[in-house]
């Protein structure tokens, strides 16, 4: 399969975001793809070339404008720079939701996102209806679940120091509780970030099984089981 890529930005209330597409040749159903706090680091391109080479068009954006953050701290920094206008991050997430729906009109979208790009994730989902489907791993966020109308698939952590098992849980409960369909899944023996093959963290096994749950979870709800 050919796949396009593509560095491309949009504009937000007057300001240019920049952001990474991923597409088959002949397009595919989008999922957004929202980073970690370390912003858009190669791993994250190489999430949506997979989803692209998986039939999807992809895009992720960049929180931070080309910096990356390479240690915890670099990227705590980066977080707190861009979440202090919750209002602005919300509607750079939006904007890239919206570019990402304009591609295929009138289609619905998933989204895949990672630790911080989790809570925007949930955030988005719960309140926009063009999300079919939410991939959630090892982040998560409570809020008003009762307009959410995608489903969503939880990977986590056994030994997350970040987002504890139990507040997966709770998110889950309190989902299902506004008639959501979730399915939240527990990976015994590992941490936080052990999807990203460029961390110390990562685990082969659990993020290979992970990810056959997201694509088999992406077809059934984007494609009809197609």
């Amino acid at each position: 399969m050919s796949i396009q890529k593509s560095e491309i930005n949009f504009d937000v209330n007057g300001k240019t975001v920049n952001a990474y597409l991923a597409s088959p040749s002949n397009g595919g159903p989008g999922v957004l793809v929202l980073p970690a706090w370390w912003g858009l680091k190669p791993f994250f391109k190489q999430v949506c070339d997979q989803l692209a080479e998986h039939g999807y068009t992809a895009l992720a954006p960049d929180y931070y404008n080309g910096r990356v953050g390479a240690t915890i701290d670099e990227a705590k920094t980066l977080q707190q720079e861009v979440e202090g206008d919750f209002d602005a991050m919300s509607a750079m997430v939006k904007a890239a939701k919206d570019h990402l729906v304009s591609l295929r009109p009138g289609e619905q979208i998933g989204i895949v996102g990672f630790s911080m790009g989790t809570d925007w994730a949930v955030i988005t989902a719960a309140n926009e209806l063009d999300v079919a489907a939410t991939v959630l791993f090892y982040g998560g966020w409570s809020t008003d679940f009762s307009k959410m109308k995608s489903k969503v698939l939880g990977h986590y952590a056994e030994m997350d120091e970040w987002v504890p098992f139990e507040q997966a849980q709770e998110m889950e409960q309190n989902m299902k509780a506004a008639g959501v369909d979730v399915t939240i899944h527990f990976y015994p023996g590992v941490a936080h970030w052990f999807m990203e093959t460029d961390r110390p963290e990562y685990d082969s096994e659990s993020a290979k099984l992970a990810w056959e749950r997201t694509f088999e979870f992406l077809r059934m709800s984007l494609r009809g089981g197609s």
